[in-house]
């Protein structure tokens, strides 16, 4: 496989297209992280304060840029979701692998957003089966971390039959802050 960062790999289905970001999602995204409702399911853990919280355009494209100058900077890849049937894009899934001193050292870290209305366990574990089983190759992993908080119900429900399974272990924030609620899926 190419490196992810000189190539973003699109992944598809009959239903979902994962392809790079594009300034042009703004608007789309905008409905997303503007979506109360789906702000608790995003993770934001070790991401200086920001809550994924963009309810202005202004916020959107800013959240974009930064988006976009960080996968030039190798720090992180994000994906748009698009459903086929509305055309719209529905999310984003970030990754990276996670370079540290804790229990996900070298795991391959998967941040998987949708709209409020998308939070169920089919769609999402059909969106996981989509890119999950390229992470390991992708960022040279033999373990991917997801978070899913005690709440997220259709989420985890999602991760258990995917194949992720809870752990314990903590992810120890740069500033030692420690965060909770992690599930683990793997390589096979």
């Amino acid at each position: 496989m190419t490196n992810i960062y000189d190539a973003v790999p699109v992944f598809e289905n009959d239903r979902w297209l994962l392809r790079f970001v594009e300034k042009t999602d703004a608007d789309d995204l905008l409905e997303v992280y503007g979506d109360k409702n789906a702000l608790p399911f995003f993770n934001s853990d070790n991401c200086d304060g920001d809550n994924f919280y963009y309810h202005t355009k202004e916020l959107m494209d800013k959240a974009m840029d930064f988006w976009l100058s960080s996968y030039k900077e190798k720090w992180f890849v994000r994906w748009a979701i698009i459903d086929k049937l509305s055309r719209k894009v529905i999310g984003t899934i970030e990754s990276f692998k996670r370079l540290s001193e804790d229990a996900f050292n070298e795991s391959g870290v998967l941040r998987l957003d949708v709209g409020s209305s998308y939070e169920r366990a089919d769609v999402l574990k059909e969106i996981m089966s989509l890119i999950v089983p390229h992470i390991f190759e992708m960022f040279e992993c033999s373990q991917v971390v997801t978070k899913v908080p005690i709440y997220a119900v259709e989420r985890m429900e999602a991760a258990k039959k995917f194949g992720f399974e809870k752990t314990d272990a903590l992810l120890v924030a740069k500033d030692g802050v420690a965060f909770n609620g992690y599930w683990i899926y793997r390589s096979r």
